[in-house]
């Protein structure tokens, strides 16, 4: 089997898993979190909400998470992934470090650890766009990074529809060039919610006094590989597509 049959199967098993029904974990988690959420004061929330629309906007119309990592334009595939394996492994060092220095400290430490946790995930897209060829001062692809952190942690309606824009990015990228209209057009609302709920019963626990720090530890860890997973296959789909020639 070749490298490129190889990825093909490793996409088609991870929408799979994707698109599969919560199991009893996965609902008793939910449920467990939506009592937890109850407990934390609006104003923690209201934080948590405003600081995700200010680091989003951030990363779509600002350059400080434009990575100096040069762009691979002839990195071969399977080298792309080697390397994006090599970058994740860095990152989410320093996501679980951060997340047990602040679940240690309690409530208000871990209202620190969202726009650290955020901010991280950010910086790690951006540079992992230059691994597979894509160039972070395109506006597009900037797009794209937003959609690819949304469809990570988005319910299945909204992760179905997300999927299907990076599928057909050759062709939906063409209508960003521009960022004229996108921070209008952008449905925040559902965004902030979608990406708040996906996390909450894991960085909830965090809060918790005496188990902060390894709640925090393993919140950040396996928020990270699900990100990984989807970002990865995101970039090998647009890989497969593009060819595993010049992206340039």
């Amino acid at each position: 089997m070749n490298y490129e049959h190889k990825v093909q199967r490793e996409i088609a098993d991870w929408e799979h898993k994707m698109f599969k029904p919560p199991g009893w974990l996965e609902k008793t988690s939910k449920t467990i979190g939506n009592r937890i959420n109850h407990l934390i004061p609006p104003k923690v929330h209201s934080i948590i909400t405003t600081t995700i629309r200010s680091i989003v906007r951030t990363s779509l119309f600002g350059a400080e998470y434009t990575p100096n990592r040069p762009v691979q334009h002839t990195l071969e595939l399977e080298n792309a992934d080697q390397e994006a394996k090599e970058l994740f492994a860095l990152y989410q060092k320093v996501a679980v470090a951060e997340g047990a220095g602040t679940g240690a400290g309690g409530i208000m430490f871990s209202m620190v650890d969202f726009p650290a946790l955020i901010a991280i995930k950010m910086k790690f897209l951006f540079e992992l766009s230059h691994v597979y060829g894509y160039d972070t001062k395109h506006f597009s692809e900037r797009v794209f990074i937003l959609k690819v952190f949304q469809m990570t942690f988005s319910g299945q309606e909204n992760r179905a529809r997300l999927l299907h824009s990076i599928k057909h990015w050759h062709m939906e990228k063409e209508q960003w060039l521009s960022d004229a209209d996108y921070a209008q057009n952008m449905d925040w609302e559902t965004f902030q919610i979608e990406y708040r709920d996906a996390m909450d019963f894991r960085k909830m626990l965090q809060m918790v006094p005496g188990i902060g720090a390894v709640a925090g530890a393993w919140a950040n860890y396996t928020i990270l590989e699900e990100l990984r997973e989807s970002a990865m296959n995101a970039y090998r789909l647009r890989r497969l597509h593009d060819g595993f020639v010049d992206l340039g």
